[in-house]
């Protein structure tokens, strides 16, 4: 069983600029994936990884942290509207093409949602290896937020209620149906994924693992000073 981790990093960031090598707590942002995905590489056979970047930038930053690369994205999949999942076929067949190998799964990690461990990355990929039916899986937390409860939004009459109309009546969160975030953390995909053309890592095949601690992707500038505060006062509720 062969296994890619792909590390997709584009250089461009409108939110927060040069995000994915913005130093956090003394490294570089990207160093936390890398050294995860090292964990990860030491503990099963078969393990490559490689680097999906643009921007020479991360090349020598990755590099400085452990990762050498010489795949460069295309031009063509490094702008705002290019799904990611275009992005990893891409890298995934230069890579099989490169190490005439077949990879039977394909780990993706996100550089802007650094809080996983190697424990997180081992019991996930325990639930999809024993799934024959599963085509990926996807790390979420549980919502804060119900579309049962406390979500609404606008129907056809004009007026508002909720994203869901639950079937019977709900009169707290705790007693709606079990809703998940989707934290952008880690992806799981057998191969067969890209074969069959999907687009979005939800299918209807999809499975989930639960995040049990504190995980959260940094969109904001701010999401910065969080993250920094948690690990620099040891606030972290496991071990990085």
């Amino acid at each position: 069983m062969n296994v890619l981790i792909t590390i997709c990093a584009r250089g461009g960031s409108k939110g927060i600029p040069g995000k994915n090598i913005k130093p956090l707590n003394g490294n570089p942002l990207i160093f936390y994936t890398i050294q995860v995905a090292k964990q990860f590489q030491k503990k099963y056979n078969n393990v490559a990884i490689e680097l999906s970047t643009d921007s020479i930038d991360i090349v020598e930053v990755a590099g400085a942290c452990g990762l050498k690369s010489n795949y460069r994205r295309p031009d063509y999949l490094a702008g705002d509207t290019v799904g990611k999942i275009d992005a990893i076929m891409d890298v995934l067949l230069w890579k099989e093409k490169t190490n005439q190998c077949h990879y039977d799964y394909i780990l993706d990690m996100d550089v802007t949602s650094p809080l996983r461990n190697l424990q997180d990355l081992t019991e996930a990929f325990g639930i999809i290896l024993e799934n024959d039916e599963a085509i990926n899986l996807f790390s979420v937390s549980p919502a804060n937020r119900s579309p049962y409860f406390n979500m609404v939004e606008q129907k056809e009459n004009g007026f508002f209620a909720q994203v869901k109309q639950p079937e019977n009546l709900v009169l707290s969160r705790q007693f709606a149906p079990k809703v998940y975030d989707l934290n952008a953390s880690f992806y799981f995909y057998k191969r067969t994924f890209f074969e069959l053309g999907y687009k979005g890592a939800i299918t209807n095949k999809s499975l989930i693992y639960v995040v049990p601690h504190t995980c959260f992707d940094l969109d904001h500038p701010i999401d910065f000073e969080i993250i920094s505060y948690l690990m620099s006062n040891n606030k972290l509720d496991f071990e990085l």
